[in-house]
């Protein structure tokens, strides 16, 4: 069973101007997509937040009476819920009871599929439970005697298990580091090699990884489901112009994303911050695509990210197969109206619609710090022409009437120096 509280007294703004139904659609997508039977789904007013129970006492046990007449075995609550008020409700209902950081926790540990996704998961899941012991454990009020790991005389369970989760948490933290520093090793790696990353961003199935194989011709997983991928996918594209690019599809953000999942998947999230241009994926078939774009940009803004830095952020509007002529010439109006630089780009991943512009944009955005170099090489200077093409994006190579080597490259800002220090004919 699926409980939407719909707090009365709850500011617009903090709401994130999101509907009432469109909050309900999402936790039934939720629960569909960790393959819950969903029995009953409804939206419950809450006047006044009950410190024991979240819900109001008659709704509590109206909300009894539909697990019983269902058989429900479990009920979502889309809210947070505190350990005691999840204790409280699991009595009363007689079943299992999750928030909706607890649903969310559970959707990534499916999803996960490498060994980082794993530990990522397993650690917001451990630092979850850390407070709700007292609600998940039957036996935590047991004392046990014995000597060191054992515990010592009159340490209650509870103690025990606590200190066991402790353990488990600074070894997976240990763990997570160590992949932390082979991540910024491949990031030196393709510091040195000069190509840009772009990462791909949005809400979850707005159809980051729809588009991202259309882009790359990747076969990455892709569904109409909630959280469909998890662990970040690269790939190397060529865009329009003969620039090489690296895309990364990130994992899909959601409104009031847990801060325990933003913390364990940092390592996962600064491919975001690292990128030099984001692509913002927004589905704009999608009733709540304001709000959802809000939630998206509240998310980068934490993860120390400009969302309003047009020269970095492409912004895509997604599923434009979706609209009818009516919807579609009401945005196409909403895109004619923006600032050149910040209009949307509008494209269908599905058939493919407007990818060429996209590529086309992408790359403007990548080559538009970058200074374009003219130099001349001793055609046998076979060395000289290999670091160019590992340390520079060469554009042309062509003979001159003196017999030179003329070779045109794109340079990083950063190597600019080095290029010239090495070619004086540079210019």
């Amino acid at each position: 069973m699926i409980v939407v509280p719909q707090l009365k007294r709850r500011p617009v703004a903090a709401a994130g101007g999101r509907g009432i139904e469109a909050r309900l659609e999402e936790a039934i997508g939720l629960a569909k997509a960790i393959d819950l039977e969903v029995a009953s789904a409804g939206i419950v007013p809450v006047a006044t937040i009950r410190p024991a129970t979240l819900l109001g006492k008659g709704k509590v046990e109206e909300i009894a009476g539909i697990v019983r007449a269902e058989q429900a075995g479990l009920v979502f609550v889309d809210h947070a819920l505190t350990p005691v008020q999840q204790r409280n409700l699991e009595r009363a209902w007689n079943c299992k009871v999750v928030d909706r950081t607890g649903l969310i926790l559970e959707i990534f540990g499916a999803r996960a599929r490498t060994r980082e996704g794993a530990l990522q998961v397993e650690l917001a899941h451990l630092n979850y439970q850390k407070s709700r012991l007292v609600r998940s454990w039957t036996h935590l009020e047991r004392q046990r005697g014995g000597f060191g790991f054992l515990g010592g005389p009159g340490e209650t369970q509870i103690e025990t298990d606590r200190r066991m989760i402790a353990e488990r948490i600074r070894r997976i933290e240990q763990e997570l580091e160590g992949v932390k520093r082979t991540r910024e090793l491949h990031r030196k790696n393709r510091r040195r090699v000069p190509y840009p990353i772009v990462a791909l961003v949005g809400y979850t199935n707005a159809g980051k990884s729809t588009l991202f194989n259309r882009l790359t011709a990747a076969t990455v997983y892709a569904e109409n489901l909630l959280f469909a991928t998890l662990d970040p996918t690269l790939r190397a594209v060529e865009l329009p112009h003969g620039t090489r690019a690296i895309f990364s599809d990130t994992v899909g953000f959601i409104s009031e994303l847990p801060t325990l999942l933003i913390a364990a998947f940092r390592a996962t999230l600064e491919e975001v911050t690292e990128a030099d241009v984001i692509v913002h994926v927004r589905d704009v078939a999608h009733e709540d695509a304001e709000a959802q774009a809000l939630d998206v940009n509240e998310i980068l803004r934490s993860l120390g990210v400009d969302a309003d830095d047009a020269g970095r952020i492409v912004e895509v509007w997604n599923k434009t197969d979706l609209l009818d002529a009516e919807a579609r010439e009401r945005i196409e109006n909403i895109v004619a109206r923006r600032e050149p630089e910040q209009r949307p780009i509008l494209v269908s991943a599905l058939t493919g619609e407007g990818t060429d512009t996209l590529l086309a944009a992408i790359e403007d955005r990548v080559v538009a710090e970058r200074p374009t170099l003219s130099l001349a090489l001793d055609p046998a200077d076979g060395a000289g022409l290999g670091w160019l093409h590992r340390q520079t994006e060469v554009l042309s190579r062509e003979l001159d009437e003196r017999g030179r080597l003329a070779v045109t490259v794109r340079v990083d800002p950063s190597k600019v120096g080095e290029v010239r220090r090495r070619f004086p004919s540079a210019a």
